[in-house]
């Protein structure tokens, strides 16, 4: 089995004693699980070093930490289990081969609670290859915005529209600042997701490549967000801001530009604003 974050964990389930619990814990805020020929258990407690500003739009350092698995297409081999306070809750199944894609799943820890991933090999009467192998993300107050596992309660508030404070925050706190125009609108079912095609006039930040060069004047990406929120093309210029979920851009706030700048603007000249953006 191997760990990779920042750490790496090489362990084989071949040379692990069944019924065994290896003990392993996560301080990095994201990284890749695979565990080949899965025997015994692993128990992984999420213990993050996040840095102060880990936070999504509108929030406040509550010590709420949000945390997503993904689990491969080809997970196999064993069961994948949250362990809230000792109680166990089934996130992935063992899958077989003629299963649909596992879906990520996305879950909340609050300040107190003990919270660890329990991966369980299950029993097989042949020797064949099986890995079971899963990505996850651990962050700090990421609100429901870009939660895939979401309540109606939550996708209610993932699609509602940033206030003045929230929409400047996350111009400091996101993964991505691009100003654009909407191409286009994509479904994609298989994430239950709309895919926007954004045809960027600036990008002010991005943490990676999202957005490529299309020309010397533009470039273009796509940004993800539930369709629920019932996003349409049109015409307009806006401000996309959003976070990088398992290396896809996930919206946050996304005001018409010329309603940010006004914003922007009007908390300048009050002095409040947090972080500096050329809007010029």
């Amino acid at each position: 089995m191997t760990v990779s974050c920042l750490l790496l964990f090489p362990v084989s389930g071949l040379s692990q004693l069944k019924g065994s619990v290896e003990q392993i814990s996560l301080h990095c805020s994201e990284g890749t699980l695979d565990w080949l020929y899965p025997k015994g258990a692993v128990r992984l407690t999420l213990s993050p070093r996040l840095p102060s500003l880990a936070v999504g739009p509108g929030s406040s350092s509550s010590g709420l930490i949000t945390a997503c698995v993904k689990p491969s297409e080809h997970f196999h081999g064993a069961q994948l289990y949250l362990e809230r306070d000792g109680v166990l809750e089934l996130l992935v199944g063992d899958r077989l081969e003629s299963s649909p894609p596992p879906r990520v799943r996305c879950f909340s820890r609050l300040p107190g609670e003990r919270v660890a991933l329990f991966v369980q090999a299950t029993p097989h009467q042949d020797i064949s290859r099986r890995i079971a192998s899963f990505r996850y993300e651990l962050r700090g107050d990421w609100t429901a915005r870009l939660s895939l596992d979401s309540s109606p309660i939550s996708n209610e508030e993932a699609c509602r529209p940033c206030n003045n404070t929230e929409m400047l925050m996350a111009v400091c706190t996101s993964d991505f600042v691009v100003r654009g125009n909407i191409r286009s609108v994509e479904e994609d079912e298989n994430l239950r997701a709309a895919v926007i095609k954004v045809s960027a006039t600036r990008v002010f930040r991005q943490k990676y490549t999202l957005f490529t060069a299309n020309g010397r004047l533009s470039s273009r990406g796509e940004i993800r967000t539930l369709l629920q929120c019932g996003v349409k093309p049109g015409p307009g210029s806006f401000l996309f801001t959003g976070r990088v979920h398992f290396g896809e851009a996930w919206l946050g706030c996304a005001p018409r530009f010329k309603d940010f700048k006004q914003a922007y603007i009007a908390a300048k000249a009050a002095k409040q604003i947090p972080c500096e953006l050329p809007v010029d």
